[in-house]
């Protein structure tokens, strides 16, 4: 069947290729004077992430503001947070992904004139506004951030909650993301086509292929998913 659908994951997929929000953030960290691991530095990401998600205000902020806020919550745990300036860091983040951002919307825009987009997206709850900041909102008829819909990747309910407000089944939409468990494994199990934007230096889980489905198609680029989709 002629895919009707696209679903694509935010973070690491519109605003980065591939790369999570975790080592996004440590080389950020590490270009401003940290001097942590990204393996110890992870378990203080996690922490700040915990911190925003509990954020009174987190679904107002938008883009820039939530990157602020997490450098900020991140700053107040780090062991070396004395050589570290939060806010040097954060924009060098924001600015490294504005220019994903910017580079991608044409692409988005070129997608949106051939098929309806949605968002599904493990999110604070204040995607929306971060999709507004961007100048990316009006691409995507529907958006589903986790924490406003209840249901996180990879459960099936979030992803046939955009399908439904696509009016589309899965066999009919594609699944565009850079995490392998929640965006390719979730989709695939629907029986949704898969894209999995990666490094190419990043390996298929174990089994992949066995317990775990072979994505469809596999990019390292966003840019390239035009090529995947035709």
């Amino acid at each position: 069947m002629t895919p009707e659908v696209v679903l694509l994951d935010f973070g690491g997929t519109l605003d980065a290729d591939g790369v999570h929000w975790s080592p996004r953030f440590h080389m950020a960290y590490r270009a401003e004077g940290g001097t942590l691991d990204l393996a110890a530095f992870d378990s203080f990401f996690k922490l700040s992430d915990q911190a925003l998600a509990r954020l009174p205000g987190i679904a107002a902020l938008g883009f820039r503001a939530a990157i602020e806020t997490q450098a900020r919550l991140l700053g107040e745990v780090l062991p070396d947070r004395a050589q570290v300036n939060p806010a040097a860091v954060a924009r060098r983040l924001h600015g490294d992904a504005l220019a994903v951002v910017e580079r991608n919307r044409p692409v988005l825009e070129r997608l949106a004139r051939r098929y309806r987009l949605g968002v599904v997206s493990n999110f604070t709850g204040n995607l929306e506004p971060c999709l507004e900041e961007l100048g990316l909102a009006r691409l995507f008829a529907a958006v589903s951030d986790s924490a406003v819909v209840g249901w996180s990747k990879p459960d099936p309910r979030i992803f046939l909650g955009a399908l439904a407000t696509l009016s589309a089944r899965p066999e009919r939409a594609w699944m565009v993301g850079d995490n392998f468990e929640a965006d390719i494994r979730g989709a695939a199990a629907l029986g949704m086509r898969t894209c999995w934007l990666a490094p190419p230096e990043r390996p298929l889980p174990p089994g992949a292929g066995e317990q775990a489905p072979v994505p469809t198609a596999r990019i390292a680029r966003f840019v390239d998913v035009e090529r995947v989709l035709a």
